[in-house]
């Protein structure tokens, strides 16, 4: 199995805008063949070093991880997720 990890930081970081933004992550669910398993978090510390988003998701093969990145859900959400974060990371592994 492969795992990605992403952690979001926001622009706007009031708890409508995570919300929505969340949704919009969970709402790959079920639309993507590839993703075997998905998880959206939300921050609840709120400290100076959180990120407010962490997306949790895994993949059957690092092939299957390279196809979600290009398929047209995933793309969306890209869009949406340049348009409202101030910063990212991730981490990819085999587990």
């Amino acid at each position: 199995m492969i795992t990605h990890i992403v952690l979001f930081k926001l622009k706007d970081r009031s708890p409508e805008s995570v919300e929505a933004t969340a949704q919009v992550l969970r709402d790959m669910e079920g639309k993507i063949d590839v993703l075997r398993f998905l998880e959206v978090g939300k921050d609840v510390i709120h400290s100076d070093r959180s990120y407010d988003i962490a997306l949790y998701t895994k993949f059957d093969s690092l092939n299957d991880l390279q196809a979600y990145q290009v398929h047209p859900v995933h793309q969306k959400v890209i869009e949406h997720m340049t348009a409202v974060r101030e910063a990212s990371v991730s981490v990819d592994y085999e587990s």
